[in-house]
């Protein structure tokens, strides 16, 4: 069956994955609450990363487009050792684009080695490691991919589904993420403690942070150039992708050429990010727009889901962004945190010689101690203190 008919089964599947797979404690108010655990499985030894002694995949209620109800799935990675009093602080990792087929969540298999040794460091560091796959991803439904609010709440979420099923977890958590996961941590900072009061949101550290995409948007149509990017059309596929699903009255395929089409089925029913961008990496997205994205209701609809906030932060947070990153420009990020310097945000931003995925290494030695800094209760380095 493929995603986009599953869709409309979604409640129904999801009620009969709750019937079928281990119930929730008691701790949830209702089966389907956010955070409410679905079921679990004790993961083997290989898949048990560097510094963890124990791997636990979770499914659980979250909330996705328009606020509906929505699974989501993820893995438990506690650390070695005796948990301190109050437990061991949560990391909730958001992690950077795989795909928006079932087949690419990442708790389907052995985390990429680059991942698992960033994972490791913050576990050998004495914290608890939580991963989302965001809801849809591996779940019923379609994964609406770069919907800000979406992955916030799954990443949330997933806070509370592990503190569910390991009682040694501390509320006390911070949201980190890169590439897709880092726009992911930016809204789960913007939201993070008023969804969940229960939990004690310390801070964020989001990395290669996709921003101010919806400016860019209106130039897309068939007269649109080839850029000196890499992946943009695959990852505006994905996002398409996940419009057609959530926002059905927005006619998506009405702007899609029979390219356009092919791609979007191909990557929300069957190919991963890596094998869609070796296949349509050659691809403009002039090649698969037939008329302007420059309308008001698309526009809206994606304003909604992909413009970050540049205001209303409760906590301190660290955007890391290398100067050499041709998948999230560094002009985009600039712009950005000159936004939230302009409305007074207390964060850190720091730049790196490296592309986008060496921004993940290049920035443990800063984030580092601003992580400690936040579970310690101290203030972190940030803004002209830096």
């Amino acid at each position: 069956m493929s995603k986009r008919l599953c869709r409309t089964l979604v409640g129904l599947g999801a009620s009969a994955l709750v019937a079928l797979t281990v119930t929730a404690p008691a701790a949830a108010e209702s089966k389907n609450a956010p955070g409410a655990v679905v079921g679990q499985e004790s993961l083997g030894a290989d898949r048990v990363i560097k510094g963890a002694v124990s791997a636990t995949k979770v499914t659980y209620w979250s909330t996705g487009p328009q606020d509906a109800p929505m699974t989501s799935s993820g893995v438990v990675y506690r650390p070695e050792g005796t948990p301190p009093e109050g437990g061991w602080p949560v990391i909730s990792y958001a992690h950077g684009t795989v795909g928006v087929a079932d087949r690419c969540a990442p708790s389907n298999s052995v985390p990429l080695e680059r991942t698992a040794t960033h994972l490791g460091h913050w576990l050998e560091q004495g914290y608890a490691v939580v991963t989302t796959d965001y809801v849809g991803l591996g779940t019923p439904g379609v994964h609406p991919y770069l919907d800000g609010r979406s992955a916030a709440h799954s990443v949330v979420d997933m806070v509370r589904a592990a503190r569910a099923v390991d009682g040694d977890l501390s509320s006390e958590w911070v949201a980190m993420g890169q590439s897709q996961g880092g726009q992911a941590t930016m809204f789960t900072a913007s939201l993070a403690t008023d969804y969940a009061p229960e939990l004690d949101y310390r801070g964020a550290v989001a990395t290669g942070v996709p921003s101010n995409i919806e400016n860019l948007l209106p130039l897309g149509g068939p007269a649109f150039p080839a850029l000196p990017l890499k992946g943009t059309t695959v990852y505006i596929a994905n996002v398409l992708d996940g419009l057609r699903a959530s926002r059905p009255d927005i006619d998506i395929d009405s702007y899609l050429t029979p390219l356009g089409k092919t791609i979007l089925d191909d990557v929300e029913n069957n190919m991963c990010y890596t094998e869609a961008r070796t296949k349509y990496g050659t691809v403009t997205l002039g090649q698969v727009l037939t008329k302007s994205l420059d309308n008001p209701v698309f526009m809206e609809a994606a304003r909604e889901l992909l413009t970050v906030p540049t205001s209303g932060y409760d906590r301190p947070f660290f955007i890391g962004q290398g100067l050499s990153d041709i998948d999230v420009p560094a002009p985009l990020t600039l712009k950005f945190a000159a936004d939230l310097a302009a409305n007074g945000v207390d964060f850190a931003l720091h730049t790196y010689p490296t592309d986008h995925l060496g921004t993940v290494p290049a920035s443990v030695p800063d984030s580092t101690p601003f992580v400690a800094a936040l579970f310690s209760g101290q203030r972190p380095c940030t803004g002209n203190l830096c």
